[in-house]
């Protein structure tokens, strides 16, 4: 069960197999990150929110974050499932695309599609360099396969509400421009609303507010940059849409914990 390092905006923690023991069974129990589950054979039962749901091959379940959550395999006709754990400031978003959340955690992927070819494709991506960036693009196509199958996820499509396509768009101009010097202003006039009601939409989808989502989203950017020796704090810094380094540092220390120096001290072995 490979783990996977990394600050972007969807990433992927860990994936495996197991093909279960009758009863085997986990829970119950909390886990800290989204974890998609698929069934390629066999039966089982998985409770969450006081419901308990029987699923078999081409069925699959989330699990979501600080979730209580118990799933164990049947008696006489154990599950073989795949799992994929990731997080992320879009999980959530591209998970309600396809209608998958904690009161509706069960879909339909279907054994013919290819949703079962996932596992193989990341343990072949990892295998070979670049793997890390290529198992994202993986992680993607999954989410993208959920969405696109969403009808059959057991309850009718669900139209995409205003307030959600304006979160959206903001996090796509956040996505092209967080590199450029842009304001809260800038965002909400790019989508057409007030600054204020803007964030309260970020409030209510990600639990921060528009200027800690952008924040965060600049901080976890530099993370990344950080790994680049040839790049400079500086450097760095501009990179991520600051012209004053020393703001820059202390943003970065303010949501990371640490300095950008300290930080590429921690992350990068002597000698590298």
């Amino acid at each position: 069960m490979p783990a996977l390092q990394g600050q972007t905006d969807l990433r992927l923690h860990f994936f495996g197999m197991e093909e279960c023991l009758p009863n085997h069974s986990w829970g119950p129990g909390l886990r800290d990150a989204y974890i998609l589950h698929y069934v390629h054979s066999g039966t089982g039962t998985f409770t969450t929110g006081g419901t308990t749901y029987r699923l078999g091959a081409g069925q699959g379940f989330l699990i979501v974050p600080d979730m209580l959550v118990q799933y164990t395999a049947d008696e006489s006709d154990p599950w073989t499932y795949t799992w994929f754990g990731f997080q992320g400031v879009l999980a959530k978003t591209l998970l309600q695309r396809a209608h998958l959340n904690a009161s509706h955690p069960v879909y339909e992927a279907g054994p013919d599609g290819g949703f079962p070819r996932f596992y193989g494709q990341l343990r072949a991506a990892m295998e070979g360099p670049g793997g890390d960036v290529l198992s994202q693009g993986i992680l993607y196509g999954l989410l993208g396969e959920l969405i696109r199958d969403c009808r059959d996820n057991g309850e009718a499509p669900r139209p995409t509400t205003s307030k959600e396509a304006y979160v959206r768009k903001a996090v796509g101009y956040i996505e092209s421009s967080y590199s450029q010097k842009i304001s809260i202003q800038d965002i909400a006039r790019s989508v057409g609303l007030d600054r204020t009601y803007l964030s309260g939409l970020f409030k209510d989808q990600f639990g921060v507010s528009l200027q800690a989502f952008l924040l965060e989203y600049r901080m976890k950017r530099a993370a990344v940059l950080l790994h680049n020796l040839e790049l400079s704090v500086s450097d760095v810094s501009r990179s991520v849409g600051y012209t004053d380094p020393f703001l820059f540092s202390k943003m970065f220390k303010k949501t990371i914990g640490c300095s950008p120096r300290s930080y590429r001290e921690q992350q990068i072995p002597s000698g590298s």
